[in-house]
């Protein structure tokens, strides 16, 4: 079965809280055995990869729960079911949500101040926020993935746009914003200029010099692909030039067969597509600048720890 989301999550971690004090880690090793999850699943991560996908889903269950009354804190890390959580077991509740949280007048005052928090424009939007099944932190992650996919479709797109000469700048900026090449002016002189066939540049690996590497760019509509025999007559250039690494990229795709040409070849061959492309103009931030950075914070319990 996959991990339940964080509101079937209540009443599990109810039930173990009101075995005696434990922690996330320990609730999680209890609820996944008693859920029969796999080792897989309780290593699951958020898309961010910064923490794992049931203990999330367990910390918020907790969370929401300890606003109602439910769930004690005795000290750093742990929590315990309370009085009122333990009457609510014992009327056998067959789930815990936010709608029987609602019931109760702490989490209700928890509740109506987050929902007024902000604009009257917001008050929907932190209502879905609330009332949904995946935690804060799984919702951020999915707008952020809409949002990235969003980006790359249009930085491709942009691209496609511009002329040969721009694509072969592009390349530059972005293999210089990487570390290669040295300085910009460096690569710009190496890149685009050799002139040799097959080849469109060649820019040094480090600042020093010691290796190089050959450049190919096709900027190519997206249902142009790249094939075996375009990849074979870069290839067949690296071999006439003594080198051993070649980079090829397309603000296309490459077939089958080209992806499996390179993996069998002596030299050192990188194919980049237009989505890697993408990614990695966004991640190196040519082309794109920051519009906005929300701080994520949490609780420093070491500084609230009175050992």
């Amino acid at each position: 079965m996959p991990i339940p989301d964080y509101q079937s999550l209540m009443l599990p971690v109810l039930k173990v809280a009101a075995a005696g004090e434990t922690r996330v880690p320990l609730a999680a090793d209890s609820i996944a055995d008693e859920l029969g999850l796999t080792a897989e699943q309780t290593e699951e991560l958020l898309p961010s990869g910064r923490q794992r996908l049931l203990h999330n889903r367990i910390h918020w269950a907790k969370f929401y729960m300890a606003k109602a009354g439910l769930i004690d804190s005795p000290g750093r890390g742990r929590f315990v079911a309370s009085e009122a959580g333990r009457a609510l077991l014992a009327t056998k509740p067959k789930t815990v949500d936010v709608a029987l949280l609602k019931t109760f007048p702490a989490f209700l005052e928890f509740y109506s101040q987050s929902a007024t928090s902000g604009t009257e424009d917001a008050f929907p939007a932190q209502e879905a926020a609330a009332a949904s099944d995946a935690t804060p932190e799984e919702q951020i992650d999915a707008a952020h993935s809409v949002l990235q996919a969003a980006l790359k479709a249009d930085v491709l797109q942009r691209v496609l746009g511009q002329t040969p000469a721009f694509f072969e700048r592009v390349i530059v900026d972005l293999l210089v914003a990487m570390g290669y090449g040295g300085t910009h002016e460096r690569a710009a002189l190496r890149l685009g200029k050799s002139g040799d066939g097959g080849v469109d540049g060649v820019i040094d690996e480090d600042r020093l010099g010691l290796d190089r590497i050959y450049i190919q760019a096709k900027r190519y509509a997206s249902h142009v692909g790249v094939g075996r025999p375009e990849i074979q007559g870069f290839v067949g250039s690296l071999v006439g030039l003594g080198a051993t690494k070649g980079v090829f990229v397309t603000t296309s795709s490459f077939s089958s067969h080209a992806i499996d040409y390179v993996r069998h070849l002596p030299q050192r061959v990188i194919l980049i597509d237009g989505e890697r492309l993408a990614e990695l103009l966004i991640e190196h931030e040519v082309g794109v600048r920051i519009s906005r950075v929300v701080a994520m914070k949490r609780i420093d319990e070491d500084f609230f720890a009175d050992d």
